[in-house]
């Protein structure tokens, strides 16, 4: 029986890599060692807060120039051309994630991959505030979040209803709205008729959408998360009544008054319609199942998991910390409620190319350019050409580009799930990894060489970083590398491949320890780096290695 009652005790290590691998970006032993520490409890209190941003906005130049904030009129020069600039936000975001030792920018990106833009959505400006907005209700009100997005600028472009008018209204955002942002398309059920919402369901929320556009980004600000956003434009919106179909009980909705006010009215009295419904409720907690848990939700995740987590959600009015706090707390996170506690959820999912690039770039502490006194390097060299051109469209993640508005395939496409993110196209850059960081290149061609801005220098990593306990000891080393990397420590079999097969390369353990004592003495790795090399390709190649 599937369980979300709480598991006891501290977390433990397996616990911890656990928890931090499926919660942030950031993950290193020190930070595994922390939350092993701490009950489930304690070490969710600890994850589940925003912490501080490194840079407010992106910076551009060696002036460090900002543009985004505060929003520049159109008639402004800016810096560089603005899909140039786009660049340097999403590098800025990417930055932030790596760098955030909490679950902050995790649920950012879920919720990217669920109210999904892509960065040419709108401008520069826009598409930060995009961002910026994502960041405001990643912890915060689902409810909310999903009346603000309705005027977010870059999702009013991206899925039309800035074209949407009174006078020839436009039906796109409104089917999207329903399907993607909250109820879900149920199975059909007629002509039209989706079980969660019919085509005319559709026809007159689109009227309830009409009037909402672009609004220029100096001259409009929403007064609850003081970001730029679109506004109601009264001239272009139905005033009519509007009703719905028996899916949501004939409810007819009016606008109070004909103005802006009562635009708001209505949106609010139309969202409030569909967080009404119990679906809306359990949509929701499925994508957090599949993002958060596996991707397999069978007829008893679904009554014993899902259904009482939609009833938390309600119960909380539509908070979103009460139910992650239930479900990543609970016996079937931890694969705990049956007698087999390796067999369905720790070590069942495939790493998305974010999580691969970041979660390696963070675990080995590679140092990265400075944005202030080495911006062209920080965002161009390593960000853009390096971490979102090499270590994720060549993974098959065009970062902040999904494919469709229903987001990134890996996330909601059933029956693959995640398995798209292994694939005869993406296996290749996969493998890439440990290549571009311990050369330090981008290790593609045509250019092999071209300089990443940083590079791993392993034996000066485990040696001075603290990260292995006794590095002169190769069981030691083997042992606790496999226990941080691998989402189950290794059986005996396994264990002695790595150790005697591809580190040791048959010979005595005493040789590693005399190799690795002169290096420590003279600073010459020129022999511990070839088990070393050897070592980190074999882990990263590993399937145990792809899973998390």
């Amino acid at each position: 029986m599937a369980s979300l009652n709480p598991i006891s005790g501290v977390l433990g290590k397996r616990r911890a890599a656990h928890f931090l691998r499926r919660t942030s970006f950031r993950y290193t032993r020190s930070r595994v060692d922390e939350l092993s520490t701490l009950t489930a409890d304690a070490a969710f209190d600890n994850v589940f807060v925003q912490a501080p941003l490194l840079l407010a906005q992106p910076v551009y130049g060696s002036g460090a120039v900002t543009w985004v904030d505060p929003p520049l009129p159109p008639s402004a020069t800016l810096p560089d051309e603005d899909f140039v600039l786009r660049r340097y936000v999403m590098a800025w975001w990417v930055h932030e994630a790596l760098h955030d030792p909490g679950a902050g920018h995790k649920m950012e990106f879920f919720l990217h991959q669920y109210l999904a833009v892509t960065a040419e959505s709108g401008s520069s400006g826009q598409f930060f505030d995009y961002l910026r907005l994502l960041r405001w209700g990643a912890l915060g009100n689902f409810k909310k979040m999903a009346t603000k997005i309705v005027v977010d600028n870059c999702m009013l472009n991206y899925i039309n209803n800035n074209l949407n008018y009174v006078n020839n209204p436009n039906e796109n955002f409104a089917r999207e709205f329903f399907e993607l942002h909250t109820i879900g398309k149920g199975d059909i059920a007629g002509p039209g008729d989706y079980t969660t919402f019919t085509e005319d369901d559709i026809v007159v929320a689109a009227r309830v959408l009409t009037g909402f556009g672009n609004a220029q980004r100096h001259l409009n600000t929403d007064p609850e998360t003081m970001l730029p956003a679109g506004k109601a434009f009264p001239q272009s919106h139905d005033f009519q009544p509007k009703t719905f179909s028996n899916r949501f009980g004939g409810a007819t909705i009016n606008a109070p008054t004909n103005d802006a006010d009562g635009m708001w009215a209505e949106l609010n009295s139309f969202v409030d319609m569909i967080f009404a419904q119990e679906e809306t409720s359990k949509n929701f907690c499925r994508r957090l199942y599949h993002f958060f848990v596996t991707r397999k939700i069978s007829e008893e995740v679904e009554t014993d998991i899902i259904t009482p987590l939609a009833q938390t959600f309600r119960d909380n009015n539509y908070e979103v910390l009460p139910v992650l706090k239930q479900l990543l707390l609970s016996q079937h996170f931890y694969d705990e409620d049956d007698s087999l506690a390796t067999d369905e959820i720790v070590g069942a999912f495939i790493k998305s190319p974010l999580d691969l690039a970041l979660q390696a770039l963070s675990f080995f502490e590679l140092p990265i350019p400075d944005p202030i006194t080495d911006n062209d390097t920080h965002y161009n060299t390593f960000y853009n050409a390096g971490v979102m051109e090499r270590m994720l469209s060549r993974t098959g993640m065009d970062l902040f580009y999904p494919p469709d508005v229903a987001g990134y395939p890996g996330y909601y496409q059933d029956p693959v799930y995640n398995r798209q993110f292994f694939n005869s196209a993406s296996i290749v850059g996969r493998y890439k990894l440990p290549e571009i960081l311990l050369t330090g290149t981008h290790a593609w061609v045509p250019s092999p060489g071209t300089p990443l801005g940083t590079k791993l220098d392993f034996a000066a990593w485990i040696k001075d970083s603290g990260n292995i306990s006794n590095p002169s000891d190769s069981y030691v080393l083997v042992q606790e590398l496999l226990i941080y990397l691998f989402p189950e420590e290794p059986d005996n079999d396994r264990f002695t491949h790595f150790l005697d097969v591809v580190f040791l390369d048959g010979l005595p353990p005493g040789d590693w320890t005399y190799e690795w004592d002169t290096y420590v003495s003279t600073g010459n790795d020129t022999e511990v780096a070839i088990p070393l090399r050897r070592l980190l390709n074999a882990i990263m190649y590993a399937p145990e290695y792809q899973l998390f």
